[in-house]
């Protein structure tokens, strides 16, 4: 459930007009951005139900200029990104999205506007960061809280992290990331995400015919 509220949440924060400017209220940046996601899901459903690379591409149209990658990252390395190399950060960056992108992609497809109730706003807009709080509301009619982190950036608001139910993603894969880095080192965890990343690409484009038969 959590895998599918993710990606739901990531992507409508993140799909905010091109247009959009730091001064747009939090609130109506997210308001906007549920609206475009929609249309857009609503409209393309069942061709990227049925295109993988279609999806893929949407995903990187709508959530790759308006999520704060670096800064996701950043916080998720904790410690480990002090230490990195520059060359070390981008490959995790990437990988790190990359990652995202596959294991919460399906989410996308499910998204239905009619189901989320954006709360009023409490924050204070002028702050470099700030949170918007929403209702996801399940088929079974019980609701989930979700909470956008959003950081103000030039070009306006990004989104960096994502709350769900108490949970943070960016807390949750710091936690994850940081034994495996203690354990292997952080070649091996970029390594390793770069490795189940092109995996996972080789499964979606293989044809039927082409999959190997087990004997």
């Amino acid at each position: 459930m959590r895998k599918l509220l993710l990606i739901v949440t990531l992507g409508l924060a993140s799909l905010a007009a091109m247009a959009a400017q730091a001064q747009q209220a939090p609130d109506e940046f997210v308001r906007e951005a549920a609206e475009l996601l929609d249309e857009a899901v609503s409209e393309r459903k069942e061709e990227l139900t049925s295109n993988r690379q279609a999806l893929y591409e949407l995903i990187d149209e709508i959530l790759l200029p308006r999520f704060d990658r670096r800064y996701a990252a950043q916080l998720v390395l904790g410690r480990h990104w002090r230490a990195a190399s520059e060359a070390q950060r981008e490959q995790f960056i990437e990988a790190f999205y990359q990652s995202l992108m596959r294991q919460y992609s399906d989410g996308l497809l499910e998204f239905d506007l009619s189901q989320l109730k954006i709360l009023p706003y409490r924050g204070d807009p002028s702050k470099p960061r700030t949170v918007v709080r929403t209702v996801v509301v399940l088929d079974d009619g019980t609701e989930a809280p979700v909470d956008y982190g959003l950081v103000k950036k030039d070009s306006g608001w990004q989104v960096f992290d994502v709350t769900i139910e108490g949970i943070s993603y960016v807390r949750n894969f710091r936690a994850e990331f940081n034994s495996e880095i203690q354990a292997k080192g952080l070649d091996a965890v970029i390594e390793r995400l770069e490795r189940e990343a092109a995996e996972g690409a080789g499964a979606e484009t293989e044809s039927p015919e082409e999959a190997p038969v087990s004997e």
